[in-house]
């Protein structure tokens, strides 16, 4: 089994799971070979696996004048039945009139990856993120056969338009929570596959291994709090940034460690993010480390006594579960399918989003009370284990690829 596995913009600062989930899918006899839209921002290249990802993906922009013309060979061997399917979906879309240019202007690079699927001898596509790269999934099936499947992460907002025509034609798809499979059930009634399934990202386990059992805070020493997260306002680290504030107001010594970089492309929310710190007089206490490789967020978890993110909108957060499996004690909120991962004072901390009081009062409970931080880390290091390991996914997926080829294979 060949798998097409098509990632935009690979390989980012939140893409470890899907280096994870490609190896997984190794160990599971599919080769995988890999695909991107466009390569990232290279601040954000920070994992100790990306130049070797770099080097075993193909980018479908920019394309040379020799991809022009495989593309355009590609479409004119398609032939006429194949045109008429792809016009037809255009023609489907719920996209505004102005928007048909650039939705147009993906069939060149669909077609350049139509021709690798083909020269590649490829049985199967699968596109994570429901984007502009499930369009060229879309149209790189409509292209050759080759039928895809997609992952959905997030809510269907993030992603644009066109989505019936991306969903109607997959052969099934992967959601990673079922409060977006519940979502996507409504909005796309009618346009769905006949599979989805539902499947957690997950961690590696064997690599977030503490190298010291994990031990709570207690006076006098200095707190470690560590968060990680893209640097966006969604992920709500000034709200994260005045909850410590007034722990630190009311005698606790703290540092805060912020892992991410910004991904705005201009730098805009870091700098607000440190105006903000230096107005609260946290200057000393916040450290900003920006895009940083796997084995960095493993040593910070190491060191931190709380894991915390503040994120107004998450699909569900695989730092949660690597903090969770390495025995740290997580405050998150109620956010997206993160109550999923979550159970308030069962294995972790939940707070409303936007509540820097209510995270205030949530980081103190876990400083001031050993105990608590103790049977917390240990449950979500148990919830990881049991229901949120980085094969599950991959085990899913190869299920229903599998699946999809028995039937259409030829008797």
């Amino acid at each position: 089994m060949r798998l097409a596995y098509l990632i935009p913009e690979f390989p980012g600062q939140t893409h470890t799971f899907f280096w994870r989930e490609k190896n997984a899918l190794e160990e599971l006899a599919i080769t995988v070979c890999l695909f991107s839209t466009r390569k990232p921002r290279a601040e954000i290249i920070s994992h100790e696996w990306a130049q070797t990802a770099i080097v075993q993906t193909l980018y479908l922009f920019p394309p040379s004048l020799s991809d022009i013309l495989r593309a355009g060979l590609r479409l004119v061997r398609s032939g006429p039945k194949a045109w008429a399917h792809l016009l037809a979906s255009i023609a489907r879309t719920d996209l505004p009139l102005r928007n048909l240019p650039r939705l147009c202007g993906l069939v060149l690079p669909a077609a350049l990856f139509a021709d690798h699927i083909l020269r590649e001898h490829i049985d199967h596509i699968h596109v994570h993120m429901c984007s502009d790269a499930a369009n060229i999934a879309l149209f790189a099936h409509l292209l050759t056969g080759v039928p895809y499947s997609m992952t959905l992460h997030e809510s269907l907002d993030v992603f644009g338009g066109n989505q019936p025509e991306k969903w109607r034609h997959a052969a099934f798809a992967v959601i990673i929570t079922q409060t977006l499979r519940a979502d996507v059930e409504k909005r796309l009634a009618g346009y769905l596959p006949a599979t989805l399934a539902v499947a957690p990202m997950g961690v590696d386990l064997d690599r977030f291994q503490r190298s010291q059992p994990y031990t709570p805070y207690r006076r006098p020493e200095t707190a470690l709090i560590f968060s990680c997260g893209r640097l966006n306002p969604s992920k709500g680290h000034a709200d994260l940034i005045r909850a410590v504030a007034q722990l630190v107001e009311n005698g606790y010594d703290i540092k805060l460690h912020i892992a991410g970089e910004d991904d705005s492309g201009t730098g805009m929310h870091v700098t607000e993010l440190m105006e903000l710190t230096h107005d609260l007089g946290m200057t000393e206490r916040v450290v900003f480390l920006r895009a940083v490789p796997e084995t960095t967020v493993r040593e910070e978890l190491d060191k931190a006594h709380i894991f915390a993110l503040a994120s107004w909108h998450e699909a569900l957060g695989v730092v949660y579960m690597e903090a969770m499996a390495m025995g740290v004690p997580v405050i998150g909120t109620r956010a997206g399918g993160v109550p999923e991962l979550i159970q308030d004072h069962i294995n972790g901390l939940l707070v409303p989003p936007q509540a820097p009081e209510a995270l205030a009062y949530a980081l103190q409970s876990v400083l001031d009370e050993p105990d608590l931080a103790l049977r917390l880390g240990e449950a979500g290091k148990n919830t990881v284990v049991r229901e949120f390991h980085s094969k599950r996914s991959a085990d899913v997926l190869a299920q229903h690829i599998r699946q999809i080829h028995q039937k259409i294979a030829p008797a």
